[in-house]
């Protein structure tokens, strides 16, 4: 066979094709014939090449554009996992790093990635990234990215694909990506070499800030490393967000005063969604002089110290929300959804207060809704609002129910399990441990609805999977906590069914020196299955479990270990772990019986 006469070089991707003349178009990247440049003799490799798509030296590449790119917008930290299929995306991640600009967190799960970057949205309101490889590190984070879309979280996700050369036929690990992940994410786009990258990474941001969603980006193999043109420069958020200080209209801020000015008993409901606004909607509470009750995802976002706080009301709730929600004569509900879980009583009349207009009325209809940012809107109304009217001042009637729910909780307390401790006395002791400016992850299960009714909140914040309830998000949004919040106590919430799901992140925890505690209630079976079997009066099937001894499992890892058998042991226990400076665990035998 003759030589080929000669070798072309495709300036997009580097690909060098031999022959006569340049092929019509690259098969790596697209380019037409004109992008390719003949290669001088003595540079000749004499035989056809591999993909040369590798840039030498510190030139920047594609994937260098669009990881500036990314932190330009605030991203600070991603998660995941490096492979074969994201190689040259991660190198840029690493430079990134590496300048100090992003924080690299590598998991040994791509679904604890995910989560991990949600509860790191759910903390801060801004968005994290987690990064796979294609195929089944991709999907691998689907259930993690369902949790933010569901829970109205920024969270972006950069996923490697396999050479572009080789989609179709059903190469090794070929998943179709953008339709994988159609119905999870707002924003989903491959990255191709001819591509605006900037304005890729500008848009999935954009979305995903915006929409409070998913923005997801695939990143084929060999257009990862290819070099960015002398035009490509990184993008950013400027002149690309738009104020979100949205002022109510002025007929719903009339209707709503109406409503307050003549209620005796009204309530205040918040929700997830007034995290960063309780200042002003405390205000308004104490001007009010009424109840405040969360939802469970919003726990803590008000201090179960504060004489107008009523806890959780629904499902994990206490006996003071229900008594303050079924005595109220007006609920004004800022932040919360009305699911079923919320446990919200759609026959008092509302006034809701939301910045996403579909949430408005929802599942049923509201009295006055209200569509504005949750800040501004009680600014308004407190602005207009008289010093004093017909309010009751509820704050003699909410101590006298705390009072009678704390003898209930000591009640309960003093049960004694047949198979482990009770959680009334749990969490009764864990309220006292646990530091008031902690982040608590929590998992689901029985062990959560325990912590919603016993757990007195002081200023702790509470991460959890609200909509989506996955089983496992604990200790992975506890690394995401961490990640957020490095200064702050860390703790983890489990039960022996949640920790299972992702039990080798606590070698992540290890590696990294994440200080979380981790607090696991041990009941040897899917506790709320077993219960909701017996209810449906079915036969408990296939809800126990088989566990090693926790304790040791994490010294085996290299973090400390805990046991409690007794009551008595767990405040040495737990103190001893939030003391140690790295991640611990301290394994509570818990009777499932007692919840």
């Amino acid at each position: 066979m003759n030589s080929p006469d000669k070798s072309w070089k495709c300036n997009v991707c580097g690909y060098v094709h031999q022959g006569s003349e340049p092929p019509e178009a690259c098969p790596i990247c697209g380019a037409p014939a004109f992008e390719f440049t003949e290669v001088p003799p003595e540079m000749e490799s004499g035989a056809e090449t591999a993909p040369a798509v590798a840039v030498s030296g510190e030139g920047r590449t594609v994937s260098d554009v669009m990881v500036e790119t990314m932190a330009n917008w605030g991203v600070t930290h991603v998660f995941g996992m490096v492979g074969h299929s994201n190689l040259g995306l991660a190198d840029a991640i690493r430079r990134q790093s590496e300048a100090g600009r992003l924080g690299f967190t590598g998991v040994r799960h791509e679904g604890a990635a995910a989560f991990a970057a949600s509860a790191f949205g759910k903390l801060t309101g801004r968005p994290a990234a987690c990064l796979s490889i294609a195929g089944p590190g991709a999907t691998n984070m689907l259930t993690g990215l369902w949790d933010a879309r569901m829970d109205r979280i920024p969270i972006l996700a950069l996923t490697g694909q396999i050479d572009t050369q080789v989609l179709g036929p059903g190469a090794f690990q070929e998943v179709d990506l953008v339709s994988a992940f159609s119905s999870v994410a707002a924003w989903s786009q491959t990255v191709l070499p001819s591509s605006h990258h900037a304005e890729l990474m500008n848009l999935a941001l954009k979305h995903a800030i915006l929409k409070r969603d998913v923005g997801h980006l695939v990143f084929p193999n060999e257009v990862q490393r290819m070099p960015a043109g002398p035009a490509q420069t990184p993008g950013g958020p400027e002149g690309r967000l738009p104020s979100l200080d949205i002022s109510p209209p002025a007929e719903a801020v009339d209707a709503a005063l109406q409503r307050i000015k003549k209620a005796e008993r009204p309530a205040i409901i918040v929700g997830h969604g007034s995290r960063f606004r309780m200042p002003g909607i405390l205000k308004l509470a104490r001007r009010l002089r009424c109840p405040v009750i969360t939802t469970f995802k919003g726990k803590g976002l008000i201090s179960d110290e504060d004489p107008l706080a009523c806890g959780v009301q629904g499902r994990s709730g206490t006996l003071v929300a229900a008594h303050f929600m079924n005595g109220a004569d007006l609920l004004i509900v800022f932040g919360a959804s009305f699911s079923q879980h919320t446990g919200i009583n759609p026959n008092v009349p509302t006034i809701q207060v939301d910045f996403d207009p579909i949430t408005l009325g929802k599942f049923h209809s509201v009295t006055v809704p209200v569509y504005g940012e949750i800040g501004m809107t009680t600014q308004i109304l407190l602005d207009q609002l008289p010093e004093t009217g017909p309010w009751i001042d509820r704050r003699g009637e909410i101590a006298e129910k705390w009072g009678e729910w704390r003898q209930e909780k000591n009640r309960r307390a003093a049960k004694q399990g047949a198979n482990g401790l009770n959680s009334a006395e749990i969490f009764s002791e864990l309220g006292a441990l646990i530091p008031e400016n902690a982040v608590i992850a929590v998992d689901v299960g029985n062990n959560t609805y325990s912590f919603g009714r016993y757990f007195e909140c002081r200023q702790q914040s509470v991460l959890m999977s609200g909509y989506l309830g996955s089983i496992g998000f604990g200790y992975p949004a506890a690394m995401g906590a961490w990640a957020a919040a490095p200064d702050r106590p860390i703790v983890a919430l489990t039960g022996d069914g949640g920790f299972g799901q992702y039990m080798g992140e606590i070698c992540t925890a290890v590696k990294y020196g994440m200080k979380i505690t981790h607090i696991l209630l041990n009941n040897r079976e899917l506790g709320k299955i077993t219960k909701e079997q017996q209810t449906q009066d079915l036969p408990v099937w296939e809800t126990s479990l088989h566990n090693p001894d926790f304790a040791q499992y994490a010294e085996l890892c290299g973090a400390r270990g805990f046991r409690v058998t007794e009551i008595t042991e767990l405040n040495g226990a737990v103190s001893a772990a939030l003391a140690c400076g790295g991640p611990a665990l301290v394994e509570i035998v818990s009777d499932p019986a007692q919840i």
